[in-house]
């Protein structure tokens, strides 16, 4: 079974220095039939102008992941970590009992877009933490490549909840698939190009979630990049 999320369905807004795409129900976008799917409770495409960017707030018992797409991105947060994340990084943070924390586009060029993820966490408290990882691309071309998962398999970030995080960069034409537990759900995020799944074509920006599914069939119909979340 499955269901499709249009990319131009989401919540749009444009703030100027701020171009966002909400998938799920976020800020000043409300929509009771999109509060999220299973564990994944956000999927914000974002894109930061040059030199702005998100000044120190709060978070608390919530997983959180960045994957940026293109540009870059700094974060500095209240556990005194501080880096510039580029294409082909993951970024983690579990806000946990709770922590505060920055996201600036450093450049005064060009602007950042990313992906901005939020994963409920299997139980709330215990202590915050940070971690990134840089995915080459060779490691994500043309395969699934674990990039986040609850017992950090294959060098991925490990994460508070039996999630696992895949991501992908697929050229056209080839394909990739997935053993799919007919108890576990998917949703698979288009970040740029097109797709076929299991017969369904996507264009960047769409979402899909999938369950009650032997196997997902994932073809390249235009060079693409995309995250795959396989969800209990």
């Amino acid at each position: 079974m499955h269901f499709h999320r249009p990319a131009g369905e989401r919540g749009m807004f444009d703030h100027g220095w701020l171009k966002t795409a909400h998938t799920f129900s976020f800020g000043e976008y409300h929509d009771p039939r999109f509060m999220g799917f299973r564990a994944l409770r956000v999927i914000n495409e974002d894109v930061v102008a040059p030199d702005e960017g998100f000044p120190m707030h709060p978070h608390k018992n919530m997983e959180i992941l960045t994957y940026i797409i293109e540009g870059a991105l700094e974060h500095r947060d209240s556990m005194g970590s501080g880096s510039v994340i580029r294409p082909g990084d993951m970024q983690y943070m579990s806000a946990a009992s709770g922590v505060f924390h920055s996201e600036f586009n450093p450049s005064k060029e060009n602007p950042v877009h990313l992906l901005q993820i939020w994963i409920l966490p299997d139980q709330n408290g215990g202590d915050s933490l940070y971690a990134e990882h840089h995915f080459p691309t060779e490691e994500r071309l043309n395969r699934l490549c674990p990039v986040a998962s609850p017992d950090g398999r294959d060098g991925s970030l490990k994460v508070r909840q039996n999630t696992i995080l895949y991501a992908s960069i697929l050229k056209k034409g080839m394909q990739v698939e997935h053993v799919a537990d007919a108890n576990r759900f998917y949703w698979l995020q288009l970040a740029k190009g097109s797709l076929e799944v299991n017969g369904l074509i996507l264009e960047a920006g769409d979402g899909l979630a999938l369950w009650e599914e032997s196997q997902l069939k994932i073809l390249g119909k235009g060079d693409s990049e995309f995250i795959l979340f396989d969800l209990p």
